[in-house]
């Protein structure tokens, strides 16, 4: 998690705040990061990239998400394969 935080204060639309937080809990997030997602995006498409941050959420993503297949990653060319031939 990151832990290093700067608190702002940012003015959106109703349209935008009602939609920011109905896709919040349609995704079981908040707001803000959401909105930090956002700031990421754009700061990417400039080519300004905090390497520190994109490493803390790729050690948080670790094992959040299951594929399904035993063995992946010794036997990942083999489930590649399947994978085409399905």
């Amino acid at each position: 998690m990151i832990t290093d935080m700067v608190r702002t204060q940012i003015q959106l639309t109703d349209a935008q705040a009602r939609a920011l937080k109905a896709l919040a809990a349609s995704e079981g997030r908040s707001m803000a990061e959401l909105i930090r997602d956002g700031v990421d995006a754009i700061l990417r498409a400039r080519g300004t990239v905090d390497r520190d941050a994109v490493k803390a959420r790729s050690i948080a993503a670790l094992g959040r998400f299951k594929s399904g297949a035993r063995h992946l990653g010794s036997r990942h060319d083999d489930e590649l394969a399947d994978a085409f031939r399905s």
